[in-house]
């Protein structure tokens, strides 16, 4: 068996989506002062590979305690769309082929290759999905999507309300999107076994969570 671990570092001043809170992880209790070592935590719940429940851009929608596990764990299907420009749109007819084999109950992952500059200014750069790819995998019966980007949609960093069309069409649906994915090009099974369970925040619009695939 072999585990390929999906997930960023959760660390000090790592890259954050622009306006959220800054993440600081810093000493509160020391070995040499209490006998014990703990960490404080300050970050938002949408900080580093993590996962958007349908609450983060729908009024009422459902909450990240609320979601079922199992639709977090099932068949991975990483889509390949790397070497792409900066902020290329990635449109239907892009993926339509690798789509075809998509499931209900499949997980599928976006590939774009931009987790290679997380952390640095280009990171926000990245190509990003039309919002008919998420119709179309809605019509699948896929309701989990990962990207080993920032953001499935394009990032403007100096706009305070960006538009979020894949996001509205995905989460409206009581679809699941995960962000900031890492390592994807080490996947190399079909359909491997993805594993992601969030941080149990009650009333969480989001959380970070640990990825995983498991190739057997």
């Amino acid at each position: 068996m072999r585990v390929i671990d999906l997930s960023h570092p959760i660390r000090s001043g790592m890259t954050v989506f622009p306006g959220d809170l800054d993440v600081r992880v810093e000493p509160a209790v020391t070995i040499a002062e209490a006998g014990v070592s703990v960490l404080r935590l300050e970050l938002g719940s949408h900080t580093g590979t993590h996962i958007d429940a349908p609450s983060h851009t729908v009024q009422g929608g459902a909450t990240i305690d609320a979601v079922d596990l199992g639709r977090l764990v099932g068949p991975a299907r990483v889509v390949d769309v790397s070497g792409l420009a900066p902020r290329t749109r990635i449109g239907v007819e892009d993926v339509r082929e690798a789509l075809r084999e998509a499931e209900p109950g499949d997980i599928v992952l976006f590939r774009t290759g931009w987790s290679a500059q997380f952390d640095e200014p280009g990171y926000l750069d990245h190509p990003f999905l039309d919002a008919g790819i998420a119709s179309a995998l809605l019509d699948a019966g896929v309701t989990v999507v990962g990207v080993d980007a920032l953001n499935p949609d394009e990032t403007v960093a100096d706009d305070p309300a960006p538009a979020l069309p894949f996001h509205d069409v995905f989460l409206g649906a009581g679809g699941l999107i995960i962000e900031n994915l890492t390592r994807l090009d080490l996947v190399t099974a079909r359909a491997p076994r993805f594993v992601g369970l969030p941080l149990p925040i009650a009333g969480g619009d989001g959380a970070p969570l640990r990825a995983v695939v498991i190739e057997e």
